[in-house]
């Protein structure tokens, strides 16, 4: 049923959360031209749950969708991003109890365009080095040394190679 994922729940560690089937978001990395690594994040409209802060796109699984349906319709929704235009290449769990939130990591051969919606005050292409100086969002702040490690690992040395084993440059 479509939209039946959203609600508020709390998990077994006592927090509450958006999503009464868990949640899901799209890490977007990618190379400028020269080889430097970027990642697609959200600047989160003041309105919604964490405002103001910065993370990926996403949001609330309904009860039908797997973490990388969601993360990919959730993130065309809020961005308008071309999720044909990624490949999935992981997903990473992090599991409270009667409530998960999922990261798709994705891979794009070249920054995509973006068109932020009503949830975000921006979108931004950054270099991976200068994520840890925004203010971000708290379960994206636990969740980024691993989120980053394996980025890293999936795509080193950084713009040199597609996750398929290709050049990126091909």
């Amino acid at each position: 049923m479509e939209r039946d994922g959203n609600g508020w729940v709390e998990c077994r560690q006592g927090h509450r959360h958006w999503g009464r089937f868990g949640a899901a978001g799209l890490l977007v990395y990618s190379v400028t031209a020269d080889g430097t690594p970027l990642v697609l994040l959200q600047h989160r409209a003041e309105w919604t749950h964490n405002g103001g802060t910065w993370g990926v796109p996403g949001g609330a699984r309904d009860s039908h969708e797997t973490a990388q349906e969601a993360a990919l319709r959730e993130a065309h929704e809020e961005t308008a991003l071309d999720t044909r235009a990624v490949t999935v290449v992981a997903v990473s769990l992090d599991d409270h109890g009667a409530w998960s939130y999922e990261t798709v990591l994705a891979w794009a051969a070249q920054p995509l365009a973006t068109e932020p919606n009503e949830e975000s005050a921006e979108l931004r292409w950054l270099e991976l080095a200068a994520v840890d100086a925004l203010p971000l969002h708290p379960g994206f702040a636990r969740s980024w040394p691993r989120l980053s490690a394996t980025a890293r690992t999936l795509s080193a040395p950084w713009g040199r190679l597609h996750p398929s084993g290709e050049s990126a440059s091909e």
